[in-house]
């Protein structure tokens, strides 16, 4: 058994975390971190975990972290860098699900985010974690960047292609949309129930931060230099996500060949799963689950293709990718803790 700790525990990525270690086989939840709610019940702040004697909530300083195996850090962007700095050395693992080690370059981070990264050191040493694709790097390691929700349901739906020159790598559009809770737990007015009940929205356009990261998954895990056409939207759901992707096939590929592509490359694959033909992912189908499925369509423009790739945002996209990429790093089979199918209807 590891003692696992989870920081930012009082957030949606915390309590899905929590929720997903209670089922794993091989953790122990020891330590549960927060900022405002620290010194309440946990179930209290999440009342879905009544009758789970977990820890109280606590502060960082509080926690003994020598007695700690993982960490599971659920901070906002900008805040995890510097508490990963202070228990770096007294823990074995940490997996990080914000931003702050995600992107390889120091300068690029301090474009994207607005702010410097003050631990350059440790990023040079963390490994990037998308899991389908970073096993061999994942085992043994120590400090683990979780891919952002967008870029996991991205890169799972272009990397086989871009792998194999089936898709021109210049002409990559994404159009993707994302439930309520992408945007964090928090008070504000933009993300009230009137102000996103019945409706759906484009937001960061042209400027979301996530696009320089599906640029980067892309040229580090197919060698081809990128620059996604990105456009995220909120629509009017907890949670899940949905991005379709529109390519220009190259190099005289067909559809057919790019169907063949995928089926071949996700054949073995526990979460990943490419649709018959003619079938349509649907984020219901995925719902609190660490199952991605991909749909592959030809567009009615010829030489191209559509491609639909759908995760829950808060466990694929997040806390469930963060479990698999510990299982990894353990050695032990990816899907302990994650076997569970989507929530439906």
């Amino acid at each position: 058994m590891k003692n696992a700790a989870v920081l930012g525990a009082s957030g949606y990525t915390g309590a899905e975390a929590v929720r997903l270690i209670l089922g794993h086989p091989n953790l122990k939840l020891t330590a549960l971190t927060a900022y405002s709610r620290a010194g309440e019940v946990y179930s209290d702040v999440f009342r879905n975990f009544t009758g789970q004697n977990l820890p109280p909530l606590v502060t960082a300083d509080e926690v003994d972290w020598d007695d700690i195996d993982v960490v599971f850090a659920c901070l906002p962007h900008g805040a995890s860098q510097e508490t990963i700095a202070r228990i770096y050395d007294r823990v074995e693992t940490v997996i990080d699900l914000s931003a702050d080690f995600r992107l390889s370059d120091p300068d690029l981070y301090a474009k994207t985010y607005g702010r410097p990264h003050e631990f350059t050191e440790l990023l040079s040493k963390r490994v990037y974690g998308l899991s389908e694709y970073s096993r061999d790097q994942l085992r043994g390691a120590k400090l683990v960047a979780c891919p952002g929700c967008y870029p996991t349901c991205t890169a799972l739906a272009l990397l086989p292609g871009l792998a194999a020159g089936q898709i021109d790598a210049d002409r990559v559009i994404v159009d993707a949309k994302s439930g309520v809770t992408g945007a964090g737990r928090k008070a504000s007015l933009a993300f009230a129930f009137s102000e996103t009940h019945d409706g759906a929205q484009a937001y960061a356009i042209g400027t979301h931060r996530h696009a320089p990261e599906m640029d980067q998954v892309i040229a580090d895990f197919t060698g081809v230099t990128a620059k996604v056409r990105f456009t995220p939207h909120i629509v009017p759901m907890n949670r899940g996500m949905i991005a379709t992707c529109h390519v220009e096939l190259a190099n005289g590929a067909t559809v057919a060949d790019l169907r063949e592509t995928y089926e071949a490359r996700y054949a073995d694959e526990a979460f990943v799963h490419v649709l018959a033909e003619g079938q349509a992912p649907q984020t219901r189908h995925v719902r609190g689950s660490n199952h991605c499925q991909i749909g592959i369509f030809p567009d009615r423009t010829p030489g191209s293709a559509v491609i639909v790739s759908v995760i829950d945002n808060l466990t694929k996209g997040s806390s469930g990718q963060a479990i698999q990429n510990y299982n990894l790093t353990q050695g032990w089979d990816e899907t302990l803790g994650l076997t569970g199918v989507g929530v439906f209807p």
